[in-house]
């Protein structure tokens, strides 16, 4: 697993969960997660998420970090799984920062108010996640928590890169534990 977070601002609009979007934008190939700061809109023509399309419930937040993750060779329940990781992932990064949040599922809570939103899909050659978190709660269509309006962290950029590179060393360690084990 490649990590890397893009310093430049990036608008998520939900066509960037597709395959191949980060080798094709950043020269990055194979299993890689990216994490980058900018608005969030997500129209519900570019909803992965059939429910939320029913619910009528599009996606925005003024600002918010995101990570996208491309991961070969899985089927969509790991995918799943390891979406589920990288909330947990999350959530132990900001306990270690003394933030207390709740974790429902895929979803992220900071006083009863929804921190993140997080997608994991499949597509003809890879599984695909999206997680995001609110950096501005202001202007959300939902009772939502900010990591730095609300919660007071200040160096966002600092964050993701203790997330990735956390999330990277899991699945690395993952990996590896399949290896030192015998067959029965």
């Amino acid at each position: 697993m490649q990590v890397k977070f893009i310093d430049e601002d990036i608008k998520y609009e939900g066509f960037q969960l597709s395959p191949h979007w980060i080798y094709k934008n950043f020269k990055i190939q194979g299993d890689a997660t990216v994490a980058f700061i900018g608005e969030c809109d997500v129209k519900l023509n570019e909803m992965v998420d059939i429910e939320d399309v029913i619910n009528n419930e599009p996606i925005y937040s003024k600002l918010m970090l995101s990570f996208i993750s491309e991961q070969f060779n899985i089927g969509l329940v790991e995918g799943v799984l390891r979406q589920r990781l990288m909330i947990t992932t999350i959530k132990e990064v900001l306990e270690a920062h003394g933030i207390i949040v709740k974790r429902d599922g895929d979803d992220l809570f900071f006083n009863d108010k929804k921190l993140s939103v997080s997608i994991a899909t499949k597509s003809a050659t890879s599984v695909l996640i999206h997680t995001g978190l609110n950096i501005i709660s202001s202007g959300a269509p939902v009772k939502a928590s900010g990591l730095s309006e609300d919660i007071g962290l200040t160096d966002i950029k600092k964050f993701a890169h203790e997330v990735l590179d956390r999330y990277q060393k899991e699945l690395y360690d993952i990996i590896q534990a399949t290896t030192k084990v015998r067959g029965v």
